[in-house]
């Protein structure tokens, strides 16, 4: 079989051709004009009565107690925003000890570790740095096990310093009610 060649087809080019510009106007009509119904408006008058006294007292009674209860449900309402208020202080400041604690407590840590580094790099024999190695160890566990009981106080404090008021205010509402 004999192969033809094709070409691929090539397309023209778009010629822009600009238009000139033509002013532009909506047809004109006029809308049809509607006409609102004519009508009265009925006028609803409520008969005058008057309201027997038991009704009123009643009523009057009702928006005394209302008033009442309002109240007491505003100044609960503001000393459970104080209680949370001094709450949250006391939290704050507490997790912020308890953070500084954290860093002096890994800043021991790590001293001592890089004393150890030091007395390592000075070692004369291996039994040497096994020696010295055993009693950073020792040192170390006591060290890390009276830092772990003066964290976990700390944080049973926190805990305790916070949870009070709360404690306080809900038994002080409960006898109130």
């Amino acid at each position: 079989m004999a192969e033809t060649a094709t070409s691929p087809k090539t397309k023209p080019k778009p010629v822009s051709v600009v238009a000139p510009p033509v002013a532009f106007e909506a047809p004109k009509f006029e809308m049809p004009k509607f006409e609102m119904p004519k009508f009265e408006i009925p006028k609803f008058e409520m008969p005058k009565m008057e309201v027997p006294p038991a009704f009123r007292e009643l009523a009057e009674k009702g928006i005394a107690q209302t008033k009442a209860n309002y109240d007491k449900m505003k100044s609960t309402a503001e000393q459970a925003t104080d209680v949370l208020e001094e709450t949250y202080a006391t939290a704050s400041a507490g997790c912020s000890g308890y953070g500084l604690k954290l860093i002096e407590t890994a800043r021991a840590n790590s001293n001592a570790a890089f004393d150890l580094f030091g007395e390592l790099l000075g070692a004369k024999s291996y039994s040497e740095v096994v020696e010295k190695t055993t009693a950073y160890m020792r040192a170390q566990f006591d060290t890390v096990t009276a830092q772990a009981k003066e964290l976990t106080e700390h944080a049973q404090k926190v805990a305790t310093d916070t949870a009070e008021p709360i404690k306080e205010s809900i038994s002080s509402m409960t006898k109130a009610a």
